[in-house]
């Protein structure tokens, strides 16, 4: 081999032949970028610069990550400046041999975008093979008798290199006896001829020794020599003489080894010894003699080795047959291999993109593949398939390229990883295959909504529930991976006011678990809906929603609330009157009651719990209703008590109790002094009470005792016109009709007028009902008594005058008027308008009081307003009978009739019925003396 410095400077040969192997390269070649280099580089030499050639720039590369794709890298790309570098010893005759054009093909793979650019390296050749020979010495015997212009094949020198450097001439040294000449074999090898010029006299000179140089085409040229040491032998007439010239064979490649190729066969016309003929080979090369067999004494060329079609595709065989007077016959044999489909395509995965994002749209690029097959023609021809993956497809990229990309949609919420096997098939027959398997994994993207696993939540929670405790628990799922599948719950809406929802309810961020922050309540709140949202916390965060109603039930945890009868301002019982000739069915009274509960929670029963006469009344039990079961005897109390409890229906139910004081009387003024002759309450509070009225009054009664024995004496000492002055008009102590705003329990809202009386010769207290319109416009006298009305007014329920007799007494009569406030004019109410019943129907035994509380409160309002009417004495003593004193407040045209029938449309909790105001009318008459009233009581009743 030539130093380097004398090839690192190609300058001088390129001039001559680089634009002719350049044409042959560009033809051979179109469509790649092209460089050409001398062979035996050295390390890291620059070829070219690639980012240039390829238009790419500089900034870019490392985003490019440009590399070489080659079986045999030979090259290495500068990541920085985009240099295509020397990487390895370039041998052109180790890599292409004999070949005239050394052609390093190789593909360039650029990313982001995938690119990929075919290189072709043009390796030129540089002299660093000099022409040497196989023998040292040439021994040749040559007959005496042989004949000027007989030719001698020797063996050729051997040159490594091509074209301009390789072998181009032989010189022989001067002689007198040969000559040399050039020949070339069919398949353009050079090899040298000896040429006999005179005839040889062995007598003369038997022996020549003659030097034979082979020198190649480099600048400054190379050249190797031999020595041809020549005998000069007695005569041998005739020589061997082949059949044929030039044979022709051709062998599959997959022949074994000792397969019989060809028997070649030469004859000599001498005898003897002389026809005695060897055979050999003759001028050939290294991978001949590696190949192929010659038998010397048959001529039958056989196998060595096995033949490969990619390595080496024809062959060529010199054989010479030589007899023992060294006369030699030449024949040539070429022998071509046909290819067989023995080389299964090659796969190889050049890039891979992994793992694939999930939403990636269809024709996404998930790998670049390559395949090469070493067979030619057919055998040599690929294609690739996918096996059984439709979301994949194989398109045909450039040469030998093909590109995996998608062909649909990808979930990896339903297949997160793929196992993608290529196969990769010739068309020889029979085809081979083979493959690969490639692994993606797909990357998650956050593209699932978390999703509830109940279209809606539906929760019941009984009220007084523990504050704090869980309630409900809302759950979501999402497939996704990571942050993105991570759901948090909250409250996003509520029929709740915003700034009360806190206070209600809140949700656990993590879990979904809904806790109670207070404790419900069924009367106040039945009802509230939530909507809870779960939130993933991908980017962007996708969220779902639903409904959550939560239901409070109803605890038993509200007793019963008696709403009639109720008590007096002062605490005292009301009471009704019952005519004595009521039949049996009578309705005296009604108990009305109240529960704030719900179902059977508010289902009220009534119950009779202690009674005067046990089988006197009869209540009933869903209506509250007080009937006469009997009629009144002569032995049975004019007053009678009933303890009436009321329950619900809930699990322990609840009570209360209501007391109700019934008079048997004709009229109210019948009744009075029944109730007045009343004891007073066994409670210690009560008598209490009773002693505190009865001291009061005897202090007044002293007090006012007092003031008349003083004004007595006053008078005994003043004249007897004065002391009778009084008598006269003008002298009269008066008091209009003045209600007292507060007054006590048993006393009745009327005032007293102090008068003296002169020509009676006793005095009259006399009660009297007077009207404004009655009263007279003076002063009262004492003598005229004449304004005082009738003491039995028609339609008036107080009808009847007290009057009082006492002594005589030398002192001025005393004169107690009774003012009362004027009656209403439209009072009177029918039998069946009594307080306590709805309008003029009897109750239904089976219905029972609704619980709607609006309704209730207006009730309670109305017959409280009637109990404070009482007290002022805005209205009548009874007040007519039914109104209950609501008459006066809501007009003379109100009665029961207008409050809302609660029984109508009640539920009852259990039962497939509604309640309904079935009750009948009364069956009894009112009597004549008037319908029944009520009365406060202050003591109890005589039995």
């Amino acid at each position: 081999m030539r130093p380097r410095a004398e090839w690192s400077s190609p300058a001088r040969w390129r001039q001559v032949l680089l634009p002719f192997l350049m044409s042959l390269f560009c033809g051979a070649l179109p469509d790649q970028i092209r460089y050409s280099i001398p062979e035996e580089l050295a390390k890291n030499s620059v070829v070219g610069n690639l980012a240039k050639d390829l238009g790419l720039s500089v900034r870019d590369l490392p985003a490019r990550k440009l590399r070489i794709s080659a079986e045999k890298e030979y090259f290495t790309v500068n990541p920085e400046s985009g240099d295509l570098l020397v990487s390895d010893r370039i041998d052109r005759e180790q890599i292409c041999g004999k070949k005239s054009l050394c052609v390093l093909d190789f593909d360039i793979v650029a990313e982001n975008p995938l690119n990929i650019f075919h290189v072709a390296v043009l390796v030129q050749d540089i002299n660093d093979n000099t022409p040497v020979f196989k023998q040292n010495k040439i021994d040749l015997k040559i007959g005496e008798s042989t004949k000027p212009g007989k030719t001698f094949p020797l063996d050729p020198a051997l040159d490594s290199d091509a074209g301009p450097n390789s072998l181009q001439r032989y010189h022989l040294n001067d002689n007198e006896y040969f000559d040399l000449s050039e020949k070339q074999t069919p398949n353009g090898h050079k090899y040298p001829e000896l040429i006999l010029k005179h005839f040889l006299d062995r007598e003369k000179q038997s022996f020549h020794q003659l030097v034979l140089t082979a020198v190649d085409g480099g600048d400054p040229p190379q050249s190797g020599t031999t020595q041809i040491q020549i005998q000069v032998t007695d005569a041998n007439d005739n020589p061997p003489v082949f059949i044929q010239d030039i044979y022709k064979v051709s062998l599959q490649e997959g022949v074994p080894r000792g397969f019989s190729v060809l028997r070649v066969t030469a004859t000599d016309q001498d005898e003897g010894v002389n026809a005695e003929i060897t055979y050999s080979f003759h001028n050939v090369d290294e991978l001949v003699e590696q190949f192929f067999n010659l038998d010397k004494t048959t001529g039958e060329i056989t196998t060595k080795d096995y033949f490969d079609f990619e390595t080496a595709n024809s062959y060529t065989l010199s054989v010479e047959a030589k007899d023992p007077g060294d006369l030699a016959a030449h024949c040539s044999i070429q022998v071509e291999i046909l290819d067989e489909n023995d080389c299964a395509p090659e796969v190889m995965m050049t890039s891979i993109f992994t793992p694939l994002p999930e939403d990636s749209p269809p024709g996404t690029v998930v790998a670049l593949i390559k395949t090469r097959d070493r067979d030619s023609g057919e055998n040599g021809e690929v294609y690739c398939s996918i096996l059984g993956k439709a979301e994949f497809i194989l398109n045909s990229y450039s040469k030998n390229y093909y590109k995996l990309v998608t062909d649909g949609p990808l979930d990896r919420e339903e297949i997160p990883e793929y196992n993608i096997s290529v196969m990769a098939t010739d068309r020889g027959k029979p085809p081979l295959s083979s493959s690969i398997s490639i692994t993606l994994h797909i990357a998650d993207v956050n593209d699932n909504a978390p999703v509830f696993h109940q279209a809606s939540y539906v929760v019941h929670v009984a009220e007084n529930n523990p504050p704090g405790a869980p309630i409900a628990q809302v759950s979501a799922s999402d497939p996704d991976l990571g942050p993105n599948g991570r759901v948090s719950y909250s409250i996003v809406a509520s029929d709740l006011e915003p700034r009360a929802l806190a206070s209600y309810v809140s949700v656990s961020a993590q879990s979904g678990v809904v806790f109670a922050q207070r404790a419900f309540d069924h009367e106040q709140l039945r009802a509230f809906e939530l909507t809870l949202q779960a939130r993933d916390q991908g980017s962007p965060a996708l969220s779902a929603n639903v409904s959550l109603r939560v239901l409070v039930g109803d605890r038993n945890d509200n007793a019963p609330r008696v709403l009639y009868p109720a008590l007096g301002p002062d605490g005292s019982a009301l009471f009704d009157t019952v005519p004595r000739a009521a039949q049996p069915g009578y309705l005296v009274t009604k108990v009305v009651a109240v529960d704030a509960d719900s179902g059977h929670n508010a289902w009220l029963s009534y119950h009779v719990l202690q009674a005067s006469e046990p089988g006197l009344f009869s209540l009933g039990l869903r209506t509250g209703e007080v009937r006469t079961a009997r009629a009144l005897g002569d032995r049975d109390a004019a007053r009678q008590r009933l303890l009436v409890a009321v329950r619900d229906g809930g699990q322990p139910p609840l009570s209360a109790t209501a007391t109700l004081l019934l008079v048997f009387a004709d009229s109210l003024q019948e009744a009075l002094p029944d109730v007045s002759e009343r004891q007073a309450p066994a409670d210690p509070q009560a008598e209490l009470q009773f002693y505190l009225v009865v001291a009061l009054a005897l202090i007044s009664v002293l007090f006012l005792l007092a003031v008349i024995l003083a004004v007595a004496l006053r008078l005994g000492r003043s004249s007897s016109s004065t002391t009778w002055g009084c008598f006269q008009p003008g002298l009269c102590v008066k008091s209009g009709p003045v209600v007292p705003p507060n007054f006590s329990e048993g006393t009745l809202p009327y005032s007293y007028n102090l008068c003296i009386a002169s020509q009676s010769a006793k005095t009259e207290f006399n009660f009297l009902n007077v009207t404004p319109e009655v009263t007279p416009s003076q002063d009262l006298l004492c003598e005229d008594a004449s304004w005082v009305p009738n003491t039995n007014h028609e339609g008036v329920p107080f009808t009847s005058d007290i009057v009082l007799k006492v002594p005589d007494i030398p002192l001025c009569c005393l004169f107690i008027c009774i003012l009362q406030a004027p009656p209403n004019t439209d009072w009177r109410f029918s039998q069946a308008q009594r307080p306590g019943t709805s309008g003029s129907q009897n109750g239904d035994e089976t219905g029972t009081w609704p619980n709607n509380q609006f309704d209730t409160e207006m009730l309670q309002a109305m017959i409280l307003a009637s109990a404070s009417e009482a007290a002022d004495g805005s209205s009548t003593l009874g007040g007519g009978a039914g109104t209950m004193g609501l008459s006066a407040r809501y007009g003379p045209q109100f009665t029961l009739q207008h409050v809302p029938d609660y029984r109508q449309n009640v539920y009852i909790p259990g039962s497939n019925a509604t309640l309904t105001n079935a009750a009948g009318k009364r069956d009894g008459k009112a009597p004549a003396g008037g319908n029944g009233s009520k009365k406060k009581s202050g003591k109890k009743e005589k039995k």
